[in-house]
């Protein structure tokens, strides 16, 4: 747009720097804001994974819509407080002025602004306000993270109420779709052959390509176990491996024992993702570390200890202090190492330089979860790479498998948590948020300690390392991976690290073998080339051909057992637990060819 065509704007716009020039667009964007301008829609979904810019891709669609006077005004529809401030920053910055106090108590706002930003929440609670600004004049709604709109029933007829007279919605959302049936506002759903129905998105951009352009980080996933002792509310005492094969109770109450600050787990991984973190600097010197907790007392106690361990103090941020906002800007413009937070900046909350996480928290949905990995992802320039530290458990470990699959929402019959695991995770997010209220009490089971042992890293669908307690050197190997690799890099890096691993390994078991009898390997009855034992070998090569039957589940949607079934046909042999070591790099190799065939 240019100056002399901004100076006819009408009187409400401001008079100030053009639209649209906040700099190059990144590829996927202009294809994006081609597509939109091409046709220009009433509705239109993008889908773009958290880091890729949807933001300004949002931003320059409005600006082009304002500088053809095909509206007149905005409106953006954020999740939290927190966001229409950051909202308002970046649409300030290209010259889009945005009300972000705008409230259905006063209902006014300065001719200054050319829109107003709200939260999902804020129109809920006034509906027909919006609808008579989008009645008064042509108005492009921005519905940010789309999906809150079906938080609850009401908010879903609130949000569609108020802009349905809207002359354009653009709705926008980085994560899974909901795993109920509420539906989205101003989404298309097309029907399947099922019966159910899923939902359409007008343009995506997943991780997967986010990460091969360059427009995301990386992501390694540092995963502990080790042993959980705990007490039930009968008095008997429990203890357990995190990790091993155990009820869903027992896995709820091993995880919820590793959280407790008064046991040695998670002390022991925040040393851990404090070192990671210093190795990070090395290479990006203002890196830093978020822990996401349960609750806040949690919270505060995981910053006492963070202080201890590397000497300063963390910036804590409650979901629920007036002054969140304000903390979470001043830790993003400071080189500070910790933030601690209780949830709320799971989601939206841009701190670019945010390259160490630690999921301390029970919630176990793969819409939080993705959330959570998405304030670590977003790229400032190539290289860059995250790590998130997690405990083992199945559902976290098959959430960092499957960060490459890109869900819709599906509409389809009412189900409950017995029927459907994800209306399950459902009722466990429930119970998380209730918790964050401070309900411990209800809590059937008393912690009586822990410890943490280094299990394995999972990146891009495989898994490296093997089982080492906390500080020793082969964990030490994956914590000193350089900040600064590239996507190819990485994968090389960790194949020559684990297969130095299996190399000592191999070296300590013959050094074994000879020093039994005081001979040599032969004369002990060991391996005579030094390999590693033959049930060793087959238990690793199983734990990883399982890893990649369970990450190609996530991307085809294939159970499991059909996933063994295909690869028994294509390599033959017997079912997994009957092959042998070559039957099983066949089928590794198998399922690998597939998943680069499909890229």
């Amino acid at each position: 747009m240019s100056t002399s065509a901004a100076q006819h704007l009408p009187p409400a716009y401001p008079a100030r720097a053009p639209w649209g020039t906040a700099g190059r667009l990144r590829a996927w964007q202009q294809s994006a804001l081609d597509d939109y301008m091409e046709r220009e829609p009433k509705d239109y979904l993008a889908v773009a994974t958290p880091g890729a810019g949807k933001t300004t891709f949002a931003l320059r669609v409005a600006a082009e819509l304002l500088a053809k006077r095909a509206v007149h005004q905005l409106t953006i529809v954020a999740p939290t407080e927190h966001l229409k401030r950051q909202w308002a920053d970046a649409a300030d910055k290209v010259g889009i002025t945005i009300d972000p106090a705008f409230s259905g108590r006063k209902g006014r706002t300065s001719r200054d602004y050319t829109g107003v930003a709200v939260t999902y929440a804020g129109v809920a609670a006034h509906p027909m306000l919006h609808r008579a600004r989008c009645e008064n004049r042509r108005t492009l709604v921005i519905l940010d993270e789309v999906h809150h709109s079906g938080d609850s029933l009401s908010w879903g007829e609130a949000t569609r109420e108020a802009f349905d007279p809207a002359a354009y919605r653009l709705a926008l959302t980085g994560t899974p779709f909901r795993s109920d049936i509420n539906p989205i506002p101003f989404v298309t759903y097309v029907p399947e052959a099922d019966g159910s129905q899923r939902s359409a998105a007008d343009f995506t951009y997943g991780y997967a390509e986010a990460l091969r352009d360059g427009v995301v980080r990386p992501v390694l996933f540092m995963a502990y176990s080790g042993e959980m002792r705990w007490r039930t509310r009968a008095g008997d005492e429990v203890a357990a491996r995190l990790g091993q094969p155990m009820t869903k109770d027992l896995i709820a109450q091993a995880w919820r024992t590793a959280l407790d600050p008064q046991g040695e787990w998670i002390p022991s991984v925040l040393r851990a993702a404090d070192t990671r973190l210093t190795e990070v600097r090395r290479h990006v010197p203002d890196a830093g570390g978020l822990v996401i907790a349960t609750d806040q007392d949690k919270a505060r106690a995981y910053a006492k200890l963070l202080g201890q361990i590397c000497g300063e103090r963390p910036t804590v941020v409650l979901s629920d202090e007036p002054r969140a906002s304000k903390k979470i800007a001043e830790f993003t413009d400071s080189s500070d190492r910790w933030m601690v937070a209780v949830r709320m900046v799971s989601e939206g909350v841009d701190v670019p330089r945010l390259a160490v996480g630690v999921y301390a928290t029970a919630t176990q949905t793969p819409l939080f979860f993705a959330q959570a990995v998405g304030r670590f992802v977003r790229a400032r320039k190539r290289g860059e790479t995250a790590s998130i530290f997690l405990p083992t458990v199945p559902s976290l470990l098959g959430f960092a498998n499957e960060m490459e699959v890109s869900r819709d929402h599906v509409l389809g019959k009412p189900t409950t948590p017995d029927d459907d695991p994800m209306a399950a995770e459902e009722a466990l997010m429930a119970a998380a948020q209730r918790e964050e209220t401070g309900t411990e009490e209800q809590v059937p089971f008393e912690a009586l300690g822990s410890d943490a042992a280094f299990d394995r890293v999972l990146y891009d669908g495989g898994e490296f390392g093997t089982q080492a307690q906390a500080g020793s050197a082969e964990e030490a190997d994956y914590l000193g991976i350089p900040g600064l690799l590239e996507p190819d890099q990485v994968t090389a890096l960790l194949r020559r690290r684990q297969a130095d691993q299996q190399e000592a390994g191999r070296a300590r078991e013959g050094n074994g073998a000879a020093t039994a009898d005081g001979g040599s390997p032969d004369s002990a009855g060991g391996p005579s080339d030094g390999q590693v034992p033959a049930h060793e070998q087959i238990a690793t090569l199983r734990r990883e051909l399982n890893g990649l039957v369970g990450a190609w589940h996530h991307r085809t949607g294939k159970p499991h057992g059909v996933i063994h079934t295909e690869l028994r046909k294509a390599c033959g042999g017997p079912p997994a637990a009957m092959a042998t070591t070559e039957e099983l790099r066949n089928r590794i190799d198998t399922i690998r060819e597939w998943a680069a065939a499909r890229h």
